[in-house]
Formats: C-alpha cells, structure tokens, sequence
C-alpha cells in the first residue's frame, strides 16, 4: 500500500439518496429563489477520488438549503468514476477514460468519443448559464489548500474577498486540455465577461480535513454571492464558517513543468509551496535531464508525479507576494 493510501482517512459520503437530482441529469441539482439574484454553481467529483466536495455538497443538501436570491445548481460530476472508489488505490479512481477536468473545449464536448466527453456534454447547460462557479478539488499529496484563480483579475478579487485559504495561485491552465473554470465566460478578459469562476484544491485527497475546507469554501462563496446571508449560514450550516486566512498570497505562475514520459522523479519529496531560495536549483530530472529553477524564490505549486504521462504538468514555478 502507498503513502497516500494509508493516510486516507476519509471516507467516501453515501450520496444514494442524492444520486438522481432533480434536473433529469444525473447528480444535478437546482434550486430558485422568488428573489432575482446570480445564478451561482458549486461542483464536486469532477474527479472520482476527491471526495471532499462530494461531503460538502451532501451537506448542503441534507440541510436543505435554497438560494435567498437568485438560483443555486449543485453538481456531483463524475459519478461514474466515484463509483470506482477505493482508499487502497484511490487514484484509479480519478476518471473513467479521461480527465473530465481538460475536456472543456467545444471541439471535445462535441466530440463526444469518451465517458468524461459525454458526461461534461451533459453538464455544460448548467456551466454555461452560472453567472459564479465553485469547484471543489483535493490534491495528491498532502499540502495548505489552494485558489486557483485563472488570469482574470476579476476572480483574483473574489478569491481576496473570500478571505481563505491562504494561498491564491494565479495560472493559465494546462497544455493538455481546458478546465472546467476556464470554459466559455469565466474563461473570457474582463473587458468582456463578468462570471467568475474559482478552483479550490482543498487538501490531500484522503485528510478530513479537506471536508472542513469544502464546508468553509461553500459557505463564503454563497455569502460572496449574494445567496444566502450570513443569519442563514448560521443557522442551516452551523460550524461551516472557519476562521480567516492571517494573510492571502498570491502565487503568480510563470510557467510549467510537462512530463516527457512516466519517467519524471523529483529530487525531494516535495509536497508544494516550498521556495527554492536559488535559481538553477536541481528539482528532478524529466526522462533523466535535469529540471531546473528558472529565478531566485521560486515557489513550486502542486508537485506531484502520480499522474506523469506525456503532457501532463508535474509541478508549476510561481512568485509570491503579500495581497
């Protein structure tokens, strides 16, 4: 058994109850307020094995929570590789055929040729009318959770006026394939779209305290929107609420590093936000040449080779500054 399978230590929800949603798509919920107000969407599962968001969406559905203003969609996304869930060997897990979060692009969901094409085919109404999307994730290895924001400034903005978690990491995406918060809207400059969209990576995927991120996050972003306020908060989601970040850094990417092969090894076992205090700093070796830090305070973002394949980012370079 791996590291990571021995630390996970939380359990997969039972969402038995909550699989059918109300929408005639699978794992959908929508609810409608009489009170006009943005349309807002929170989504877990979008892998199989980050189980964290799939606890908060669970629930907000027990406490039966409904939009003050406005609508409110909850979407357990990838059900079909949930169902395949096993702590001992929870990364087989994270798809069926395919990421689900890089088929975010016309051209694949019309494609329609894999389980994650067709099921994010099936989703994309209910991403394409959010005026604000949510979604959870967890991390392969254990790490402080995550914001990750887009290049947009606009959703730099929301993640400060959240206030948590600590670090908000600024970054284009992938190589191989387009994000789920980067479709359409929330992908478009600010001059011409004013949805917002944030990618919380809320802890290793097996640490319960990842479920107390998730919690948090959704109950700041539906106080953010406008959704419910904060006397409702209180009194359907008691304890959801944790304390603000001390201080929120903004983690600028500069770039990635994207794996040749599965032959990628790291010279540590970094786990990420580590700065490398020198640049030209050995950090691995990818297919045997070495990778290097490219300036001084370089800080690595989400290092992991669990996924290495060719044209998968196994770590990203970023520089930090005080919000």
């Amino acid at each position: 058994m791996s590291l990571s399978a021995s630390l996970f230590q939380l359990p997969a929800p039972d969402l038995a109850a909550w699989r059918a949603g109300n929408t005639g798509v699978e794992g959908v919920w929508h609810f409608e307020a009489a009170v006009p107000g943005r349309q807002v969407m929170i989504s877990a599962l979008v892998h199989g094995n980050e189980v964290c968001g799939a606890w908060a969406l669970k629930g907000l559905l027990e406490a039966a929570v409904r939009p003050q203003r406005g609508r409110l969609t909850l979407a357990f996304c990838n059900l079909e590789a949930f169902e395949r869930f096993d702590p001992a060997d929870h990364d087989a897990s994270r798809f069926v055929d395919e990421d689900l979060n890089r088929q975010w692009s016309p051209e694949r969901l019309e494609a329609g040729t894999t389980r994650e094409r067709r099921r994010a085919a099936a989703l994309q109404p209910y991403v394409t009318q959010a005026d604000w999307l949510l979604d959870l994730h967890s991390m392969h290895e254990p790490s402080a959770p995550l914001t990750l924001t887009g290049t947009q400034p606009r959703n730099l903005l929301l993640a400060q006026a959240m206030r948590s978690p600590e670090h908000v990491v600024i970054d284009a995406g992938h190589k191989d394939g387009v994000r789920m918060r980067d479709f359409g809207r929330f992908g478009a400059p600010d001059a011409e779209s004013d949805a917002r969209a944030l990618l919380v990576e809320c802890g290793f995927h097996g640490d319960p305290a990842s479920r107390t991120v998730a919690q948090d996050q959704c109950a700041r972003f539906l106080r953010a929107a406008g959704t419910l306020d904060d006397a409702a908060i209180a009194q359907q989601l008691p304890g959801w609420l944790q304390p603000d970040a001390p201080r929120q850094w903004a983690l600028d990417v500069t770039g990635p590093v994207v794996a040749r092969s599965g032959d990628f090894r790291f010279a540590q076992p970094f786990t990420g936000l580590e700065v490398i205090e020198r640049a030209g700093t050995v950090i691995g070796w990818n297919e045997g040449e070495p990778v290097t830090t490219p300036y001084d305070d370089c800080v690595l973002v989400m290092p992991s080779t669990r996924q290495a394949k060719p044209g998968v980012t196994v770590v990203r370079y970023a520089r930090r500054r005080l919000l």
